[in-house]
């Protein structure tokens, strides 16, 4: 009786009982799904392909991983949006169609690859709306790094690494006393060894993945977002100096142990060297976050005091 008179009361004063949000509408979206890998399989296939066989592309299986693994910890601030579907996604989707058939046509690989980022794009824009889009921005923007650059930028970027890491090392090995004499990026040593800095010892291939490996680690250990950007930034000289000591130490190694400077002690180096620019990448971003602390929010408190 007192439960009836309860809810006549609440009736009578106008509130209505709460109603649960509507849900996402998860099995459209996994058909949507199946569907893009359905189509774009052609495509994927050489995808996954290029990530097994190119050690620069090797951070390429992890790429949907963590962008799965992400979307799945903000799954219930996802289930407590109100889907509103967006019809321009559906512009997107076909946009994304198109651009996948000129690529296949034109044998433009990069084309058609993006062109399924930019379909998934527009399947969430379509099915969640623009709320959901700004949710799963960042993960989205994440499976950019599962794509390879493109030729013709891969190749001037990556001479211009080999050209700045040679520079640095002859610098840094003439400094030491280890004479050595610049061409390009051809190190001479003077006990006749040339040093080649190749496509690998450039820095463009720990670029890619330490470029990734900044956006991820931004995100877990910093609510910051433009936390992120800076990161990110911050890599690209990181790895710069991290492959230009691999080519120092190398030359070091070549001129007294020539034997040592290739083979399996030279990727071992490689990889010690990637392990030193991820911690070169966490003091930075400690360094930042001091600053940050001591001249921003400090100050802000004093001033709001």
């Amino acid at each position: 009786m007192n439960d009836a008179m309860g809810t006549l009361g609440k009736t009578v004063t106008g509130e209505r009982p709460l109603r649960s949000a509507p849900e996402l509408p998860w099995s459209t979206l996994a058909w949507f799904g199946a569907l893009l890998i359905l189509c774009y399989a052609p495509v994927l296939r050489l995808l996954i392909s290029q990530w097994y066989n190119d050690a620069d592309m090797g951070h390429g299986f992890f790429v949907p991983l963590v962008v799965g693994w992400i979307v799945w910890r903000q799954r219930d601030e996802l289930m407590a949006v109100r889907p509103q579907p967006n019809y321009w996604g559906l512009l997107l989707v076909v946009w994304g169609m198109v651009q996948m058939l000129l690529g296949a046509l034109g044998a433009e690989l990069f084309l058609a690859r993006t062109a399924f980022i930019i379909s998934i794009v527009g399947a969430v824009l379509l099915l969640g709306g623009t709320k959901v889009l700004r949710m799963l921005a960042f993960p989205l923007f994440l499976l950019l790094f599962m794509i390879p650059i493109p030729a013709i930028i891969y190749s001037q970027i990556t001479l211009r690494f080999q050209i700045m890491a040679s520079t640095i090392a002859s610098t840094a090995l003439n400094a030491i006393g280890v004479p050595v004499l610049q061409t390009g990026n051809v190190l001479e040593l003077a006990n006749g060894m040339n040093l080649n800095v190749a496509e690998a010892c450039s820095g463009i291939r720990s670029l890619l993945s330490l470029s990734f490996l900044s956006l991820v680690y931004a995100y877990l250990f910093d609510s910051k977002v433009w936390m992120r950007f800076v990161l990110l930034l911050a890599a690209l000289p990181i790895a710069i100096a991290a492959n230009a000591l691999r080519v120092t130490i190398t030359g070091i190694i070549a001129a007294r142990k020539p034997e040592y400077a290739e083979g399996a002690l030279h990727m071992f180096e490689g990889w010690v060297l990637f392990v030193v620019a991820l911690l070169l990448l966490v003091a930075f971003h400690r360094l930042v976050n001091l600053i940050y602390e001591r001249y921003v929010v400090k100050r802000g408190e004093l001033h709001h005091a």
